[in-house]
């Protein structure tokens, strides 16, 4: 005989001690909340009609098991819900021990890890926008329903960010047209692939994906309005200077499009040549030298040629951080409960690629 009752391997509620006594602590959105008082309202009475003779009025009792079932599949099709957890870092284990059962997946990471919150803060954005294209090219089959769920949350606050700040688009397209061409890959081979969750759900999110796509192409920069000090009444030597601490051969160009004076300093061989000596190992540019039709080697050139065989270095303002003591992962800012005598000395930075990485089993 079936066993008909609430799924008895439900961890139970989470309670929090306070002045007053336990207290349960609630770990869904206020949103989900609203939503689920309006089923409730539902879920008291059921009238189904037909003829006005047939029409038979169910109580709570016959339909407590259909309300349930709408409240589930209400918060499932919610995309607006998300997972909030108190706290920002997460225990990362790969195997089973006697104190803990299971492993850490890259899910749940990205649900505990509050990306939400991250691209709010200019150090962390480029380094999240990377993360969530990394995981578009290669794990997005591994994500489970609410990491997906999050995951397109955090886009969607990504390309709103964009559309009103105008802040790196290029970097937002570069994960979009990722993102899209990977879909179009799994939807097409849906039945080869495992795509967790309904495909009229994955199409529904392509089409998202185009449409933002649509709305960056057609973005227009706002022209700054100042009557104070800009960036052409900078010295030449100044100028040398900030084009000097580019790391992206992108920014380069394209700061070079703003004046004839900004564009004939980005032309600098001695820039690009800095720029190759500091991504590329000498063996590297050695067997890929360019020439130009003077003889001298265009370094512009190499370093495009470059980028296509050799990762170049990655620089962030911030980083999540792994502590090798406690195998902790966790934001430098927010901290973790660790136990070393010295914890400074443990912290580890985590590049997008290494976040990766560590879920890999």
């Amino acid at each position: 005989m079936p066993f008909l009752g609430q799924d008895w391997r439900s961890p139970g509620w989470r309670w929090v001690k306070t002045e007053d006594g336990w207290k349960r602590c609630e770990t869904f959105s206020h949103a989900l909340e609203d939503g689920n008082n309006q089923l409730n309202d539902i879920s008291h009475t059921v009238i189904i009609t037909g003829d006005e003779e047939n029409e038979e009025v169910y109580n709570t009792e016959d339909c407590e098991f259909a309300a349930k079932k709408r409240k589930k599949d209400h918060f499932r099709n919610n995309t607006d819900s998300q997972c909030f957890y108190r706290e920002k870092w997460i225990y990362v284990h790969k195997e089973s021990t006697k104190e803990r059962h299971g492993y850490c997946t890259l899910g749940e990471a990205f649900n505990r890890l509050d990306f939400s919150s991250a691209i709010q803060d200019i150090r962390r954005f480029n380094y999240v926008v990377k993360l969530l294209q990394l995981i578009a090219k290669s794990q997005l089959t591994s994500l489970s329903g609410a990491a997906q769920k999050n995951y397109f949350n955090i886009l969607n606050k990504i390309v709103q960010k964009v559309m009103e700040d105008q802040y790196n688009p290029r970097l937002i397209k570069d994960l979009l047209q990722d993102l899209s061409s990977t879909l179009c890959i799994l939807i097409r081979g849906v039945g080869k692939s495992v795509l967790v969750g309904n495909i009229n759900i994955w199409i529904c999110r392509l089409e998202t994906i185009l449409l933002w796509q649509q709305q960056l192409k057609n973005l227009q920069m706002n022209k700054q309005v100042n009557n104070g000090l800009t960036l052409s009444d900078l010295p030449l030597h100044m100028l040398n200077n900030i084009l000097y601490r580019f790391s992206d051969g992108w920014d380069i160009i394209t700061l070079g499009q703003v004046t004839p004076t900004l564009y004939m300093l980005s032309e600098d061989r001695q820039l690009w040549k800095k720029l190759c000596q500091y991504h590329f190992a000498e063996k590297q540019f050695c067997r890929h030298l360019i020439p130009s039709e003077k003889g001298h080697i265009d370094w512009k050139l190499m370093y495009f040629a470059l980028q296509k065989y050799y990762p170049i270095k990655e620089q962030y303002g911030d980083t999540l951080h792994f502590c090798r003591h406690c195998s902790i992962l966790f934001w430098k800012d927010t901290g973790h409960p660790c136990t070393a005598s010295d914890p400074n000395t443990c912290l580890m930075p985590v590049s997008p690629q290494h976040f990766i990485d560590l879920f890999k089993f």
